[in-house]
């Protein structure tokens, strides 16, 4: 059921409000000598000031604008609220690039309803680009200005553009899974976390495929692809809002070619 235009207004403003105050946040310590703190037991999942002040920034600015929503966190985790509605916040999509200092990370912003996003955002501080998705279309905002998002028409795999986070995707058999895709296709390049979902999103791209994502992973890119008339699921062709392994293609036909070859 579609929700009413003010309300789509109002969450829209929120989810703004939201990715300004993390801006500087993320800014003060990027290219910085950061203090790295390692989440992940026999790995590497790292976490940084940087992620931890700017999701408090957001939690600030929706607890006064919004304070009957819940709220689920990459840093602080789950928060009850009463309205049905849940904001899904990545302070630093991409910490590893954050720690190397390319500009390939972003934030990650979605307020979402027990079907899924209804709008979201990725913003990248330092670029000054932030991709927005929501009922009414997508858009890029940056130092050119504003510009609407559209995916790329329809193209056989053999010409398409693939990207995905780190090549060994995840486990072996998913990551085979992976190989088959990239095979087909004309160019694969890796290692732009959500920033390759703004890519789709602009049409410079046709597809992207990750697993292991946690749902603040996938959210806001999300409702940034589906604005600009892509299609995001899991690898089975179901919901993907809830993470997993997910696949984002720039339109039907390429999203059931490279789905075939994942399913395979």
């Amino acid at each position: 059921m579609p929700h009413a235009p003010d309300l789509i207004a109002d969450l829209t403003a929120a989810a703004h409000a939201a990715a300004d105050a993390a801006r500087p946040e993320t800014l003060r310590h990027f290219r910085t000598a950061l203090d790295v703190a390692n989440k992940e037991d026999g790995g590497f999942d790292p976490v940084t000031e940087g992620d931890r002040a700017a999701e408090r920034a957001m939690r600030e600015v929706l607890g006064r604008l919004r304070p009957d929503d819940a709220i689920l966190g990459e840093e602080y985790g789950a928060q009850a609220g009463s309205s049905g509605l849940t904001w899904v916040l990545d302070p630093i999509d991409g910490t590893r690039a954050y720690l190397a200092g390319a500009p390939t990370w972003g934030v990650l912003v979605a307020v979402s309803d027990a079907g899924g996003p209804i709008l979201g955002l990725i913003d990248q501080p330092h670029i000054g680009e932030r991709f927005f998705g929501g009922p009414d279309g997508a858009t890029l905002t940056g130092p050119g200005g504003q510009m609407p998002l559209h995916t790329r028409p329809s193209r056989p795999l053999q010409d398409a553009i693939v990207m995905t986070t780190f090549p060994e995707v995840g486990t072996a058999p998913e990551g085979q899974a992976f190989v088959r895709v990239a095979q087909k296709s004309k160019l694969v390049r890796y290692g732009l976390d959500c920033y390759a979902y703004g890519l789709l999103a602009m049409g410079q791209i046709d597809v992207v495929i990750e697993a292991g994502l946690q749902p603040y992973d996938i959210q806001g890119p999300m409702a940034v692809v589906k604005a600009a008339g892509g299609i995001v699921t899991d690898w089975t062709g179901g919901p993907a809002h809830r993470g997993g392994r997910v696949i984002a293609a720039a339109n039907p036909a390429i999203h059931a070619e490279a789905l075939a070859l994942l399913k395979d």
